[in-house]
């Protein structure tokens, strides 16, 4: 039996004129190398269109890959819309990779424009003679003063025809009309990190992506809402702003975008001037910014969105003594739009005491609607149990996880033979269905024969009052193989030593899970997204051996 329901497609052109026409006055906040600049949805919206006629008159093609190297601002948000919604695909090139990934990646995808923000010309232009595909360069000026993102005098535009002036362009083009037929049209991409081998591309339809900021709208969720004031700290070139940036313009939130400048005073004061209610990123970032907290009106926040690692249980439980407010730990990646589950404490678990209420925080959470999870032994697809205990890997499928990657035909091994994606992620799930991150599978270490979790070292560590970063990798052993050593970022002014160290996890893991070495390193490196890199510690510390 057929239903009587419309078939209307799951497009963002519905959700781009919903924001027109019901929130033109909601304001829309950027802060700039010189200042905060405002605008509102009603204004945004009628630059959106005129850039969707400028893509025209540049000459994209119907389908067209659309790039920019920009960061979070109003004008980036015009290109959220009017690229897919003009029928092109936009392509948000990670300004924080490698030169050489950054033109595989451009060249990959045959990107035929680029819009950058002139406080990062300098970088990609040296780039750009080896980009095949780009016929156009546009400016966009994100200083407001023509200043770089280090307030110091902006750069001069290469004399070269390729480079257009985003204003001018605007100025000279007519408003488009917006139609997407095709729900499953490419409406977006983002490359991986490629931390190994070359970055592989997600492509989302629009159908994913309208589904996915439905799941971030969701209260059980994220729960953006009208009332919000949503600040994503997450750049908008990594995982789409996890959807946060197409969730403010669907419910008609007001936006903050951070701009360039993600040094922790500057993320604290717009927190607390401009009201912000939820504000999102990655757990380096957090860390930075809890000091700054302190003593500061924060009462607008309702929730804290931390994600792209596993969020350590001192620097949530440390965010509710200063703002009342636990960090509100979620996971996802790329492949998965990202945003797949989400760690509230459920409501029949209200009445515990506060530190197995933490225990709970301190998981991933559980899955939203439409995502489906299993965690299985290595490289198999047999199932484990959900008793809190037995880890395995995690695998995810629902419709905004991506089924393969952009032109990679050999790229086969992220994927089970009956479809699943293979996250990477090492977890566990009790059995009321929190799952909790145990590691990467990449980053697990084993010594004589057994593993030990590198994840959950670092996370003890981190709760040592001396300690402000750590992270834990594998380094030869004589005896063992492999042994786990500490590379420790201490707090100002604090020292620490190894003895006292181990003093203070000895009663918190079994023993051979102890450090059998500590570094005492300036600084965690990082990704290109703020996660750890401990590959570079991996590398940086590959001729220690220990006993």
């Amino acid at each position: 039996m057929d239903s009587t329901m419309m078939d209307a497609p799951l497009t963002l052109d519905p959700i781009f004129e919903r924001a027109e026409w019901l929130f033109a006055d909601k304001e829309l906040v950027t802060a700039t190398a010189t200042g905060i600049e405002r605008t509102n949805y009603g204004r945004w919206a009628e630059r959106t269109r005129l850039l969707g006629g400028a893509l025209d008159d540049l000459g994209i093609s119907s389908d067209g890959r659309v790039a920019t190297f920009a960061w979070n601002t109003d004008r980036h948000l015009e290109l959220y819309f009017a690229a897919p919604c003009s029928g092109r695909v936009l392509h948000t090139l990670n300004i924080r990779l490698f030169a050489d990934q950054i033109t595989y990646i451009a060249n990959h995808a045959r990107d035929e424009v680029i819009f950058a923000d002139r406080s990062l010309l300098p970088l990609l232009w040296p780039m750009v003679e080896e980009m095949a595909t780009v016929r156009h360069v546009v400016v966009m000026d994100d200083s407001g003063d023509n200043s770089s993102a280090s307030g110091s005098k902006g750069t001069e535009l290469p004399a070269d025809p390729r480079i257009v002036d985003y204003e001018e362009l605007l100025a000279a083009a007519s408003p488009a009309g917006f139609r997407v037929a095709d729900e499953r049209q490419a409406a977006s991409m983002c490359y991986t990190s490629g931390t190994t081998g070359d970055p592989k591309g997600v492509v989302y339809s629009h159908r994913s992506t309208y589904l996915h900021t439905m799941a971030a709208m969701l209260v059980d969720s994220v729960g953006v809402c009208e009332a919000d004031v949503v600040m994503p700290v997450v750049p908008m070139f990594h995982a789409n702003a996890w959807g946060l940036s197409h969730a403010a313009v669907a419910a008609g939130a007001k936006l903050v975008n951070p701009g360039p400048n993600l040094a922790p005073k500057p993320l604290a004061e717009l927190i607390e001037a401009e009201r912000v209610t939820l504000a999102a990123g990655v757990p380096t970032i957090w860390m930075g910014v809890l000091g700054e907290l302190e003593g500061r009106d924060t009462s607008s926040l309702r929730a804290i969105p931390c994600g792209g690692s596993a969020v350590p249980k001192a620097l949530s439980e440390a965010y509710r003594e200063v703002t009342g407010l636990p960090i509100l730990q979620a996971w996802g990646m790329t492949e998965t739009s990202p945003l797949c589950s989400v760690a509230h404490v459920r409501s029949g678990q209200q009445h515990l005491d506060e530190d197995t209420q933490a225990d709970v925080r301190a998981t991933v959470g559980t899955v939203l609607p439409t995502v489906e999870f299993r965690i299985c032994e290595p490289d198999t697809v047999n199932e484990i149990p959900h008793d809190g205990e037995t880890s395995g890997e995690l695998q995810v499928r629902g419709p905004y996880v991506t089924g393969s990657y952009y032109q990679r035909p050999d790229a086969t091994d992220s994927f089970t033979d009956d479809g699943w994606l293979r996250t990477g992620d090492v977890a566990t799930c009790d059995p009321h269905g929190y799952i909790r991150l145990v590691d990467r599978t990449k980053d697990l270490i084993k010594s004589g024969g057994e593993w030990i979790s590198s994840a959950e070292v670092e996370n003890e560590i981190m709760s040592h009052p001396k300690v402000a970063e750590a992270a834990v990798v594998a380094v030869a052993s004589q005896r063992w193989m492999e042994r786990p050593m500490a590379c420790i970022v201490p707090v100002e002014g604090e020292t620490i030593t190894h003895a006292e160290l181990i003093e203070y996890l000895a009663p918190r893991m079994a023993k051979w899970w102890l450090p059998s070495a500590t570094q005492i390193i300036d600084e965690v490196p990082k990704t290109s997204t703020g996660k750890f890199s401990k590959k570079t510690l991996r590398d940086r510390f590959a001729d220690l051996v220990v006993e």
